[in-house]
């Protein structure tokens, strides 16, 4: 579990097959891997992996091809950049929302415009996640935890200040590209809930 509260960046350093799948290791800036073991969950980009052999600035992860094929990871290029936040412990403060790292589907990022010092970007994503998103709702865009301001069937609005920007991979985003989307867990709780009890 995370919060979608990014705590550093990290750098794709290498991507090799492993077998079906790929083992991508990732190079950590500055410290974030002192007290990281075998095993231990790291969010992505969005994307929850098994870190493996953490130590020395870096880890490696072992990414499946239902991954790869639902998520933008399978796009990265060594030198890209990505989010990166440990695992939520028990006493950790949860200061954005409950995120899973179940990627649900790619966005696209349609526009940027500047809005006061903040700036408002416009995405779109899959028809069927549309129903998910709600104004003043919680979503999950490349692991950062943002609060969606409009909403127009499958595309909506969120205000991102520039504290946000610096920090995390957001900022360099260009109108065309692709991120990771992880709609509120609650959304499909409660449609899953209002299913049942119509069968």
């Amino acid at each position: 579990m995370f919060t979608g509260i990014v705590t550093g960046l990290g750098r794709l350093a290498t991507m090799e097959p492993a077998g079906e799948d790929q083992r991508m290791t990732f190079t950590v800036d500055g410290e974030g891997l002192e007290q990281a073991r075998a095993g231990d969950s790291m969010c992505v980009s969005g994307a929850c992996l098994t870190m493996l052999a953490p130590g020395n600035g870096q880890f490696s992860a072992d990414v499946s091809t239902e991954t790869l094929a639902k998520t933008r990871l399978g796009d990265l290029r060594p030198g890209d950049q990505v989010n990166l936040e440990p695992a939520l412990r028990a006493e950790d403060r949860l200061g954005g929302h409950l995120v899973s790292g179940h990627v649900d589907g790619v966005g696209e990022l349609l526009a940027r415009v500047p809005d006061g010092r903040s700036e408002r970007f416009h995405f779109r994503v899959p028809a069927s996640l549309g129903r998910y998103v709600a104004p003043k709702g919680s979503i999950c865009i490349d692991g950062v935890s943002l609060t969606v301001n409009e909403v127009d069937r499958n595309e909506f609005q969120v205000c991102i200040i520039p504290h946000t920007l610096t920090v995390t991979t957001l900022g360099a985003l260009e109108p065309g590209a692709r991120v990771n989307i992880e709609v509120d867990m609650i959304a499909r709780y409660l449609e899953r809930l209002m299913l049942a009890e119509k069968e």
